[in-house]
Order: C-alpha cells, then structure tokens, then sequence
C-alpha cells in the first residue's frame, strides 16, 4: 500500500492559479514573438510563387493567388545556381575548419599567462581591427603579388582570420578554469595535449559559436568574388544571384527607357526566390547548431 504524501508536498507540487496565469502569459507572449519572425519568412516564401503582375495590384502575399515556378526556372534553369552552391558549400566547409584552426591555434597561447611577449603579439591583432591597408593595397597584394586571381582560395585565405573571433575564443579559454590545466601538468600532459583533451571538449558552445559566425561570413560572401574572381565557374552563390538580379533590373529600365516590352519579367519574385535559394541550407544548419550556444559546461568540472 503506498504511503500517502504529506499536505505540504502536495501543495508545493500543485500549482497556484497566479502560476498557472504567468506560464499561460509566458507562452502566448512567446508564440506572438515566434509568430512576428516567421511572418517575413512566410511573405517571402508566398511571394516568390506569385506572378509579378499581381504584385502591384495585391501587394506580397503569404499564399500566391497565381501560383507560377517562373522565378525559380529563372533561378534554377541553366544549372549555374548548382554549380555556384558547390562553390559556396567548399568555401563554407573548409574555410570554416582553416578559420577555426587559425584562431584556436592562436586563442589557447594568447591565453596562457606563462606564454612571453603575449601582451605584445596581443596588441599587434588588436591594431588590426583598427587600421587595414586599404582596397587598394589589398587588391594588389592579392591578385599581382599572390597571383591568386581566378583562384576558389581567393574566396578563403584573405579572410581565414578574424581578430575579433580570435579575442572572443580567447577570452572562452581564459574563463576556463586553470586548475584544469594545472593538474594535467602534475600528470605530465605537455600544451598540446591539455588543449586537445581537456580544452576542446569542454569549449564546444564556443567553438560552434564562432563556426557559425565564420560560416555565414563565407556563405555570403560576394565582394572577393567581384573582384578577384572573372571565371563564371567559380562565382560562389550569393555573387550569382546578386548578378541574376542585376541583369534583371537591367534589362527592365532598358524597357522602360526604349518603350520595349519584356512581358511578364518576375522581379519582386525573382528576389523572394533568390532569398529563399540563399537562406535555405543555413535555416536548416541553425536548429543543429543552437544547442551549443549554452554556455556553463565547465560549471561542476572541478570539485573542491
């Protein structure tokens, strides 16, 4: 027979009404939030179907009244999108893994006290973020002394490094515990150990942040590839359909301006399907990713 539980347990597992009143608030604020910021998302996904000779009547629906795939045959038709999301998935993935090795690699000694001149090499990165050497220079650095004109690493090396993400992973380790550290001396770990056993796995909110953040830099970028790059075959994504709208629009005031006729050309929608070609795979990538943003995995690591 079970033991009844006393009153006072009881009570504290029912909830009060003023409980049950704040979580019902809680939620319906929240689905109101959830609600707003899909709204845009939910435009631009309707209108991106729509004929673009409803636009000026109706405006950008949610659910297309004329539902047409012209935009994305326009988008999709000659094969390049593909080719350029190759481009663009390349220059994400591995510029990505040489960006977080940069920065750890340089984040972890900068971290460590014992480390000599590191207020020196310190300030040296600093002054980086506040005098660059200009288009110019850069440009010719780039494309005459490197020689890297019409090269996919054009797209990766010139931006493999960020000093502000190298301050932000730096400042993670320093929050690390040093007893951590300490104790894997006593047992006889040298640096590299310490920071690929114990260091790593234990800053995996940090790395996945900044992997994020060096992801969607490489994902939509466009200007090294305007300058840098003249081989259609190596335009990465978002420099393609930044092309696309533009020959569009181009080709729309020329009508405009000569009284020709282009028909039923998609504009507004062309730039709704183009958003939704852009944005997809990272929307997707970013439920995976969210999970490490959670700091405090260090939190319980050393008994005392």
């Amino acid at each position: 027979m079970k033991q009844a539980k006393p009153k006072a347990v009881r009570n504290r597992i029912r909830k009060s009404k003023g409980e049950i009143v704040f979580e019902i608030v809680v939620y319906a604020i929240a689905t109101l939030f959830c609600i707003y910021c899909l709204f845009p998302f939910a435009v631009i996904l309707g209108s991106s179907f729509e004929t673009e000779s409803n636009f000026a009547i109706y405006g950008f629906p949610i659910i297309p009244r004329n539902f047409t795939l012209q935009a994305y045959k326009m988008v999709l038709g000659d094969g390049q999108i593909f080719r350029a999301y190759g481009v663009t998935i390349f220059t994400t993935v591995v510029g990505t893994l040489i960006s977080m090795l940069l920065t750890i690699s340089m984040a972890y000694p900068l971290s460590l006290k014992k480390v000599k001149l590191r207020n020196v090499v310190t300030f040296f990165v600093y002054f980086t973020m506040l005098f660059g050497g200009g288009l110019v220079p850069t440009y010719l650095l780039i494309s005459k002394t490197l020689d890297m004109k019409d090269n996919i690493f054009v797209l990766i090396i010139p931006v493999a490094f960020s000093a502000w993400n190298m301050f932000l992973m730096r400042n993670f380790f320093s929050g690390i515990p040093h007893e951590l550290s300490e104790s894997a001396y006593m047992d006889g770990a040298n640096d590299f150990q310490i920071l690929r056993k114990i260091i790593l796995p234990i800053s995996v909110p940090g790395i996945a942040t900044l992997s994020l953040f060096y992801a969607l830099g490489y994902w939509n970028q466009w200007f090294n590839a305007m300058l840098y790059i003249d081989d259609s075959t190596l335009f990465p994504l978002q420099y393609l359909l930044m092309r696309m709208l533009r020959n569009v629009d181009a080709m729309r005031e020329m009508a405009r301006t000569t009284g020709m006729s282009v028909g039923d050309l998609p504009t507004n929608s062309l730039r709704m399907a183009t958003t939704v070609v852009a944005i997809g795979p990272i929307v997707l990538l970013y439920p995976y990713v969210q999970k490490y943003f959670t700091s405090g995995l260090t939190v319980g690591a050393i008994k005392g």
